[in-house]
């Protein structure tokens, strides 16, 4: 089921507030973070408009954690982050979703949580790009 006012259903310009779709993966929607403190901060959504974890069946719940895993592994090889944190809310987006935040030692947040949205930290076209091709070139 998709919800065309769901910019993760929709993978449209209701994403471009906050991301940049980089493209599907079996069980998921891949995008980019748009503020990037976090340098290749992801957010995997599921390709099911459904709002929690809990409300996929077991199997699109086994495939989507396998997507969250791939493209962690990817995050790792593209970028070599210390740690990565993971952040599933979704209190007002109704559906379920992962943020994919790479954390590094000498960098923005280490040894705490990670802010929701920090606003700090905005690129160029180009440099979203470099981004987007680095992980998908992991993937």
């Amino acid at each position: 089921m998709k919800d065309n006012k769901c910019g993760y259903c929709m993978k449209n310009e209701l994403l471009d507030p906050f991301g940049i779709y980089i493209c599907d993966l079996p069980a998921s929607v891949l995008v980019l973070f748009k503020e990037q403190s976090h340098l290749g901060r992801v957010i995997v959504a599921s390709k099911e408009h459904k709002s929690e974890i809990a409300s996929l069946t077991e199997e699109e719940a086994a495939d989507y954690i396998k997507d969250v895993r791939r493209v962690a592994q990817a995050i790792h090889k593209a970028f070599k982050p210390d740690k990565i944190n993971y952040g599933a809310y979704g209190d007002t987006a109704g559906h379920c979703h992962m943020h994919l935040v790479p954390k590094y030692k000498d960098g923005f947040e280490w040894g705490g949580i990670f802010q929701m949205n920090p606003n700090k930290k905005f690129l160029s076209d180009d440099e979203y790009k470099e981004i987007i091709e680095k992980i998908k070139a992991n993937l």
